[in-house]
């Protein structure tokens, strides 16, 4: 099976395999992704196929909005500051999860990865289907992420029903991870937003 080029005009056509259980490519502020319904097990499933990622590998959340997340995970103070500070952008935040939220995405010791993007067309398709997609790299596992429509097909093409087509990602760098750990900030992954910056917004 092809995989499906959507143009930005029409990103609603991008509902329809989502919500039959598909996996569909979307454009980021970052990197493109693969995107899932994150409470359906088998389009959760697909996400692990078609990257040939590791089962034991959680996968990240992108919400529409601030109270969206809110439905997804559960944030101390610093965390929220950050959120504050950089939301919507390049930072993906790890806490528990939400006790609402139920999603085979989530990690095994019941956290949960979450991030706002910077960019209209995602957080339009994201709100459209409900505030939160299972979110991760448009890449199969250790290659290089993908930054536009024709490299997300060229490792993805058959794998994923569609792809959305929303231009060249502006950042082309993955989002920075983060946690709070015993009152520390812990970098999972650096990514495009440096720690001095986001040691200065908790600073205050």
């Amino acid at each position: 099976m092809q995989t499906r080029v959507i143009p930005s005009e029409a990103w609603r056509d991008a509902l329809a395999p989502l919500r039959a259980g598909l996996v569909v490519g979307m454009p980021t502020d970052t990197v493109y992704g693969v995107a899932a319904l994150p409470e359906d097990p088998a389009a959760i499933e697909a996400i692990y196929v078609a990257k040939d990622r590791p089962a034991e590998k959680a996968l990240p959340m992108l919400v529409g909005s601030p109270d969206d997340a809110a439905k997804v995970v559960v944030l101390d103070a610093e965390l929220e500051r950050l959120c504050r500070a950089f939301w919507p952008g390049a930072l993906t935040v790890v806490g528990v999860a939400a006790p609402g939220f139920h999603s085979p995405a989530i990690a095994d010791d019941g956290t949960v990865a979450v991030r706002m993007p910077a960019h209209a067309l995602a957080v339009s398709l994201i709100e459209a289907a409900g505030g939160v997609l299972a979110v991760t790299s448009a890449n199969r596992s250790g290659r290089p992420p993908a930054t536009s429509v024709s490299e997300v097909l060229a490792q993805l093409d058959g794998r994923i029903a569609a792809v959305l087509d929303g231009g060249p990602s502006e950042g082309g760098v993955a989002s920075t991870v983060v946690r709070m750990r015993a009152g520390r900030l812990e970098i999972l992954r650096e990514g495009a937003l440096p720690e001095a910056d986001l040691l200065r917004a908790l600073a205050g």
